[in-house]
């Protein structure tokens, strides 16, 4: 079966696109820890990031940080903090979140879902920087 983000890619499922290459597709966290929380996944489906072949991978990180600077200008944050968990889907992902301090990736808070016109305003500002 599937993983969602396969679906979510397919265009099965909603999502507030932020970019997409033939390879890999972003898109924000609809139960983001930050505004602009952001991600960033391979068209394969691949659970285990390591797995991907070793050119896919560093292209995928590229494409990370191309979103990660883009998020850098839209949101006002000291970084972007990067993680790579894995748990909760499996298809490799990597979360790009604004952040101003350590505890703001801190995965284990609650999260509450985002109102659908800020996600739509959040990901226009990311957009415009791409």
């Amino acid at each position: 079966m599937a993983s969602i983000f396969t679906r979510i890619i397919a265009g099965e499922i909603p999502s507030y696109k932020v970019a997409e290459s033939a390879h890999f597709y972003a898109f924000l966290d609809v139960f983001p820890l930050a505004e602009g929380h952001t991600l960033v996944v391979p068209k394969v489906e691949v659970d285990n990031i390591f797995d991907l072949d070793p050119e896919l991978y560093k292209q995928l990180f590229s494409f990370a940080q191309t979103i990660a600077q883009a998020i850098q200008q839209a949101i006002p944050c000291r970084k972007v903090g990067l993680s790579v968990v894995g748990l909760e889907v499996p298809h490799a992902h990597i979360h790009l979140i604004p952040i101003n301090q350590i505890s703001d990736m801190n995965f284990s808070r609650e999260k509450s879902k985002a109102d659908d016109a800020a996600l739509v305003a959040t990901r226009d500002k990311i957009v415009a920087f791409l």
